[in-house]
């Protein structure tokens, strides 16, 4: 398979500059059925996927899976610690931790905890805790899975989270009207300003977002004064459906099939 070249064309309000990376594809193309979700890849080359509501782990002869026929649709996958991976069953408010195995390592209803938490975004945090949007006071908190402990970190928010991702020491998100903000670990909230209106988001950190626009991926870098540098990312002339960016891979999901790019975003 032919080696692409990935080229980055950074530019500000203020000057302009150019550089450039290669792209390097990791594998062939993927061909997956439609009824597979592919999820991401880690830095391991594993590949997570869903199907038939089957959360998947695979690599070459390698595989595990995880399936719970009573809890519903899998809402979202948290993978950014593939030893305590998070499967969020938002319509039994229900939380799934497991181990690098798929083995089910703990459950979570939040409906059985004396706090009323309606859970409408979860995902992992540091310190044995995860991230929880209670949708009954729309306030963030933090649940301690070890202590069953909750606690409300955040003031209500105004707006509603449209999308949204998880790091260990923040919860970002974009609310309905465009904005952007992130939480810390202590209830502060950041204002990241007004976010793209595009095609498609993800959410890196509080400090790098990617978006799809017009069949282009840009990279969003905020910079010392809190503005957001443009990077775009010249890939290979394939019309895409979607694309996720996840531990260095950078995965384009096209008519044909997957292709996979090692990126190192700067």
């Amino acid at each position: 398979m032919k080696k692409y070249l990935l080229f980055l064309i950074a530019f500000s309000f203020f000057a302009q500059c150019y550089s450039q990376i290669k792209g390097i594809p990791t594998q062939e193309m993927l061909n997956a059925p439609k009824t597979v979700t592919f999820l991401a890849h880690d830095a391991f080359d594993y590949a997570y996927t869903i199907e038939n509501n089957v959360f998947k782990k695979s690599k070459g002869s390698e595989n595990w899976e995880y399936k719970n026929v009573t809890l519903g649709k899998i809402t979202k996958v948290d993978l950014q610690n593939p030893l305590k991976i998070v499967l969020f069953y938002e319509d039994f408010n229900t939380v799934i931790l497991l181990d690098n195995q798929l083995n089910e390592s703990q459950k979570i209803n939040f409906s059985e905890h004396p706090t009323p938490i309606n859970a409408t975004a979860v995902g992992i945090a540091g310190q044995n805790q995860l991230w929880v949007y209670n949708n009954l006071n729309q306030q963030i908190g933090l649940y301690d899975y070890l202590k069953n402990e909750y606690k409300t970190i955040s003031t209500p928010l105004a707006g509603k989270i449209k999308q949204y991702t998880t790091a260990f020491n923040s919860f970002i998100w974009m609310d309905d009207s465009g904005d952007g903000y992130a939480c810390s670990l202590f209830g502060a909230i950041e204002n990241l300003g007004k976010l793209p209106n595009a095609d498609q988001l993800q959410i890196i950190s509080s400090n790098q977002i990617l978006y799809s626009l017009d069949q282009k991926i840009t990279l969003l870098s905020r910079q010392k004064d809190k503005s957001w540098a443009n990077t775009l990312l010249q890939l290979p002339e394939k019309r895409f459906e979607k694309f996720y960016y996840q531990a260095q891979i950078l995965s384009i999901f096209t008519t044909e099939g997957i292709y996979n790019f090692k990126i190192i975003l700067p």
